[in-house]
């Protein structure tokens, strides 16, 4: 999502409250995977996820009469879209997962704005760096570094685990991928297809480059059915915190604006550092709180509306 210096439109309470249930529902999708990946492997969590999600919003985009394009330019965008929005920061982030706690993969991922400045500003256009920007982006890289170091405190010894490694590289991996969504997939407003078909296309291109994978590696014959709780689990995922927060997303933006929407990244690791400790009793180490606060006030410079409200602000002081 792209991060402006600029006051926003005001939102109205239901726009607030859609925008709380987004975060909401996207926390809950570290939930959900914590619950799923106790009986499915990787692998077929994230195949689940888009092909369930796709064929949701295709029948949407049906009764809608939401025309999805099938021209060779548009199959060709969903499929990149596809690839860097969904097939591969969700495999990421499920892997991710069987290794770190939903709560810290949530904060790792909060990083995704940080990482689409930096490449929006090397893919040219007006999106360029400044100094206000790369302020943000160092206060969040502190935080992710504040994660990373050795334990400073007697909470676990688990969260110095070395193995944990390539578990949070995998997350940032996946953040820097949804950075590069973000810019490939303003390109869908020029081909003129709508919001709601893009998010389908790029779901139905994942789900077809997923399943060869899945079968190949995961040869689902031989998998016992999953459980009343993992189902559940896995349908959350797909319909849920895929296929309604999509709908979701782009309706919060048409009505309130892409600045008003990016906030809900301050929401999606609290509401799944909630749940993860009350339903998984999953915890934090101190230094992971400390991380998460450097990372939500790197966002804050990065959006800007805080340094304008100030009494001081030039924008402010440009208005009164």
């Amino acid at each position: 999502m792209q991060q402006t210096a600029v006051v926003g439109k005001t939102m109205a309470p239901a726009e607030w409250l859609a925008l709380a249930l987004l975060g909401l529902i996207w926390g809950g999708s570290f939930f959900f995977v914590a619950v799923a990946l106790e009986e499915l492997p990787p692998l077929s969590i994230v195949w689940l996820r888009v092909g369930l999600a796709a064929l949701a919003l295709w029948l949407y985009c049906r009764l809608a009469g939401i025309r999805i394009p099938a021209g060779r330019s548009a199959v060709t965008a969903f499929a990149v879209m596809g690839l860097l929005n969904n097939a591969i920061p969700f495999s990421l982030i499920v892997w991710g997962q069987t290794q770190i706690a939903g709560g810290l993969a949530s904060i790792l991922n909060a990083t995704t704005p940080m990482f689409t400045v930096i490449v929006a500003h090397f893919a040219g256009g007006d999106e360029r760096l400044t100094g206000g920007k790369l302020a943000g982006i160092f206060l969040g890289l502190a935080g992710v570094a504040a994660m990373f170091l050795p334990a400073i405190d007697s909470v676990s010894t688990e969260f110095s685990s070395p193995r944990q490694l390539p578990a949070q590289l995998a997350i940032l991996g996946a953040a820097f991928s949804y950075g590069l969504a973000a810019v490939f997939g303003r390109r869908f407003a020029r081909l003129g297809v709508p919001p709601v078909a893009t998010a389908t296309g790029q779901l139905i291109a994942s789900s077809l480059m997923l399943a060869p994978v899945f079968v190949i590696v995961d040869r689902p014959w031989h998998m016992a059915l999953p459980g009343v709780e993992t189902s559940l689990s896995v349908l959350g995922l797909a319909l849920a915190c895929t296929a309604f927060a999509y709908v979701l997303y782009f309706r919060i933006l048409a009505r309130a604006g892409a600045t008003n929407l990016s906030l809900v990244t301050f929401l999606v690791p609290v509401s799944a550092i909630l749940l993860g400790a009350i339903f998984l009793a999953e915890e934090l180490a101190p230094r992971h709180y400390a991380g998460m606060a450097l990372i939500f006030a790197g966002l804050a410079v990065l959006d800007g509306r805080l340094a304008a409200a100030l009494p001081l602000s030039p924008r402010r002081s440009s208005r009164d």
